[in-house]
């Protein structure tokens, strides 16, 4: 048996323990209540915090394209579309075609006092450098024999064909009929009076909206006139493109143009285009110069309409056979690509196809 004395002490010591114990429970219980309110404090303060802030639009947290859309306005997307390149073209012959007929209005109706055939060349030159900034969003073809070579010879998309077609002929129809308003007092003295309009004699005037051939020209004369205008436009275009020209092209194009006026243009009066033609002569035809616009020089006016085609391939595919070495040109692929036109697949001649894909499980 233990004595009273060592009992007591005993006892002592338990009760010390049992209060450290419940010491340091009191002290940790206090710790986690004096972090609950302060994370609570924390919690409430930014809670606080967040419900003065502004709230956040759902635009804003939409991706930047997905926004952009939702508020760009419908004339901005219907830019943006197919009909941009319909725009452009159209805006782009329009410009040409102004500088173009215009300058040659003000030297006809002027009787030459206002300039001379080199004032012709210089304008039509300026007039096509200029056009193709315009339309340089679709590339600034101008020309739909330019576009069928584009076609042919560097995968430019064939369901385009008819949208610059189409914006390239009305680009200069509309040109053509703003050229006569403009001049229309000046074609009335010109001529002899209102509504006196002639294709032939000394004092006509339908020139000034397309071109008719030399009295001396025969018929084919008047086709390689053309076709050798339209082969060097087409060979000299390729080249630019591809020696890197870039924004210069516009530049060495109306060098190029001022050069063919210049040294090809006396014979036949160098159209090389469907639409700077065709589109004018309709135009003239419709403001009364008669039949005649048709059947001058033999009926001339189909070769500027047909042979520029000619022309534009020819000149393309002398450039791809002997300098071109891209391979998206058909002209370097076997054969020079004279298989393809026995094979009418949509896999052949598609400039857009995608061959579709095989699963290999």
């Amino acid at each position: 048996m233990s004595s009273p004395k060592h009992e007591i002490s005993s006892a002592l010591a338990i009760s010390h323990v049992e209060d450290h114990i419940s010491s340091s429970s009191s002290s940790s219980s206090d710790s986690i209540k004096k972090s609950r309110r302060t994370s609570d404090n924390n919690m409430g303060i930014e809670t606080a915090h967040n419900e003065h802030e502004a709230p956040v639009s759902s635009a804003t947290s939409l991706p930047p394209s997905i926004a952009s859309e939702e508020t760009e306005l419908p004339w901005s997307r219907v830019k943006r579309s197919l009909w941009m390149d319909a725009f452009s073209e159209f805006f782009g012959t329009f410009i040409m075609i102004m500088f173009g007929d215009g300058v040659v209005a003000q030297v006809v109706l002027s009787d030459g006092k206002k300039g001379d055939y080199q004032s012709i060349s210089w304008g039509w030159g300026l007039g096509v450098m200029i056009a193709v900034y315009v339309g340089g969003k679709s590339g600034g073809h101008l020309n739909p024999a330019v576009t069928l070579a584009s076609c042919m010879y560097r995968k430019f998309p064939w369901r385009k064909f008819p949208i610059y077609f189409m914006a390239q002929l009305l680009g200069a129809m509309t040109a053509a009929a703003v050229v006569y308003a403009n001049y229309k007092s000046a074609f009335d003295l010109y001529e002899g009076g209102p509504g006196i309009r002639t294709v032939s004699g000394n004092h006509s005037t339908a020139g000034i909206f397309c071109t008719y051939p030399a009295a001396f020209m025969t018929k084919t004369g008047m086709f390689f006139s053309e076709y050798i205008a339209s082969t060097i436009l087409m060979f000299c275009l390729f080249a630019f493109a591809d020696n890197g020209a870039g924004n210069l092209t516009p530049l060495l194009i109306f060098f190029l143009i001022f050069g063919i006026g210049a040294c090809f243009g006396w014979e036949t009066g160098y159209a090389i285009n469907l639409a700077r033609d065709f589109g004018p002569r309709l135009v003239s035809y419709m403001i009364g110069y008669g039949h005649e616009v048709w059947s001058a020089g033999g009926y001339y006016f189909w070769i500027p309409m047909v042979v520029p085609f000619f022309g534009t391939l020819t000149g393309g595919f002398l450039y791809d056979c002997f300098l071109y070495q891209g391979a998206d040109s058909p002209v370097n692929t076997p054969y020079w690509g004279i298989p393809r036109l026995w094979q009418w697949k949509r896999s052949v001649w598609s400039n857009t196809y995608e061959k579709p894909e095989t699963s290999k499980v």
